[in-house]
């Protein structure tokens, strides 16, 4: 009979704000354990292959004990022109992608603001590569662009007057108007933005429909054109969404995976880091270097991250 009075008595003792923290603690004990699981301890397993020689066939005798600790391959990774290459394809790839979904989707967004028939079925049929499975979608788009019965080729041969068939999924470069064109990138690329822009889409649209009225009715008042009603009253309500956007999007395609395998495997120039990863693992079985070019990328991604947070900051001090 102590105990509980005991418990009682401490619990009473506590004021209000140590009891909200007590209780906060304690609901969100159970969702950063789970984090700590599913997220934390992966990262660290990561870490500690990236500085250990270690392949898959260690797996079933590796103990903290026969681990062989090592900088190589980290050192090998920045040294490697695989590396850097990688990198240059990912950057270019984040890039596109970022600007084109975001850009398709604002653009689409503007467009729809305005209340027409039909506007809801509109916006219902440009969310459908959103919410198409990855796998179908990568599928449509290698039938259409297969080079022996893909309707593209097929067309272009038919209308267009190509000379035969484009590899388009495992063509690195091709010369049009004299300048090399990354073919199987820019299929990617494009790839990507159709699949994603709604996301984009998505958020302006939230957003616009929170723009009060008042200010555009005020610029019309004062003389202000469509475009300028556009420069300096629409677009300026939405510089946080696309700012979020802009990072969200670029950290997704960065560490993108699924989209360029299923279309590419990697060919035809479009080995983004994230394909290495998978090659270094999968085709070399070397773990160690497999975990060296993840936690690369993850040195990238939080260096850009910590830049968006500081200059988040320093927007919201002026």
């Amino acid at each position: 009979m102590s105990t509980p009075t005991m418990r009682t008595s401490r619990w009473d003792r506590l004021s209000r704000s140590q009891r909200e923290n007590l209780s906060g603690q304690l609901l969100t004990g159970p969702t950063l354990a789970l984090v700590a699981l599913v997220v934390l301890l992966p990262f660290l397993l990561v870490v500690v292959f990236a500085f250990s020689d270690t392949r898959l066939i260690d797996i079933p005798r590796l103990s903290p004990s026969t681990i062989e600790w090592t900088s190589e391959n980290i050192a090998d990774a920045m040294r490697s022109d695989a590396f850097w290459g990688s990198l240059r394809t990912t950057v270019a790839y984040a890039t596109l992608t970022t600007l084109g979904s975001i850009g398709v989707g604002l653009a689409l967004a503007l467009a729809l603001r305005r209340p027409f028939r039909g506007r809801g079925l509109v916006r219902a049929l440009l969310l459908v590569p959103y919410v198409l499975p990855v796998i179908a979608a990568a599928m449509i788009w290698r039938t259409m662009l297969n080079p022996q019965y893909g309707i593209v080729n097929a067309f272009g041969q038919e209308y267009l007057g190509w000379d035969g068939p484009i590899g388009f999924l495992s063509t690195s470069s091709a010369d049009l108007a004299g300048l090399p064109v990354p073919v199987s990138l820019l299929v990617v690329v494009a790839f990507e933005i159709w699949k994603s822009f709604p996301l984009a889409f998505l958020f302006v649209t939230a957003r616009l429909q929170n723009v009060p009225a008042g200010i555009e009715e005020a610029a019309a008042l004062d003389g202000a054109s469509r475009w300028q009603n556009l420069r300096y009253v629409i677009l300026p309500q939405l510089r946080g969404v696309i700012l979020l956007l802009l990072l969200i999007r670029f950290i997704w395609s960065f560490q993108n995976f699924n989209d360029v395998y299923l279309l590419t495997e990697g060919a035809g120039g479009t080995q983004v880091m994230a394909i290495k990863v998978y090659t270094e693992l999968i085709t070399r079985s070397d773990i160690g270097s497999s975990a060296a070019y993840g936690l690369l990328m993850s040195l990238i991604l939080g260096v850009l991250l910590a830049g968006y947070v500081l200059v988040s900051r320093r927007k919201e001090t002026l």
